[in-house]
């Protein structure tokens, strides 16, 4: 029987702030070469949430966690949310949201730092980044989410998997 390292302890908060630091903030930096977001996975988080009567009306206030240059925020939180606050640990990637119509607050910092300010969110959307932390820090997070949501409010958190087979595990160096 194959061993292998616990996931885990393949991943370093360290390493994934020096990558993203020197990614460029843009689309195709985000994405890892991809020149632009799938409009077919946009359609299918706005179906998601219309399914949980999110998004008409618009709710008062949606937080989306690890947003980087704000992909999710303009493609689909904006249009279900009057605002939204960003949790970026990347200031270079959130400097492109400052001045954009609907973005409250931005906290620049890892999901792992955040803690709820005085607001309650109606939507709190997490994608894409849950393997940059443990999940530990992860769970940690998420009942920090849950403490700081209104009485409907909604966690969805949104990850990719990768089908290599069960007997290989793949882990992504990189990021």
């Amino acid at each position: 029987m194959v061993q292998h390292p616990l996931p885990d302890s393949l991943i370093s908060t360290d390493e994934a702030m020096n990558y993203w630091q020197n990614v460029a903030a843009s689309v195709d930096g985000m994405l890892g070469g991809f020149p632009s977001v799938s409009r077919i996975d946009l359609q299918g988080s706005r179906s998601f949430l219309a399914k949980l009567g999110i998004g008409k009306p618009r709710i008062p206030r949606a937080l989306e966690g690890g947003a980087g240059i704000g992909r999710i925020t303009k493609g689909l939180l904006l249009d279900v949310a009057e605002t939204v606050d960003i949790i970026e640990p990347v200031a270079k990637f959130t400097a492109v949201l400052v001045d954009t119509p609907g973005v409250g607050q931005i906290h620049n910092i890892g999901l792992q730092e955040w803690r709820p300010q005085d607001f309650k969110y109606d939507l709190i959307w997490t994608q894409w980044c849950a393997g940059q932390i443990s999940d530990l820090l992860l769970v940690k997070y998420l009942q920090r989410c849950a403490a700081s949501l209104t009485a409907d409010g909604v966690i969805v958190l949104k990850e990719n998997l990768s089908d290599c087979g069960a007997s290989e595990l793949f882990f992504a160096k990189l990021d």
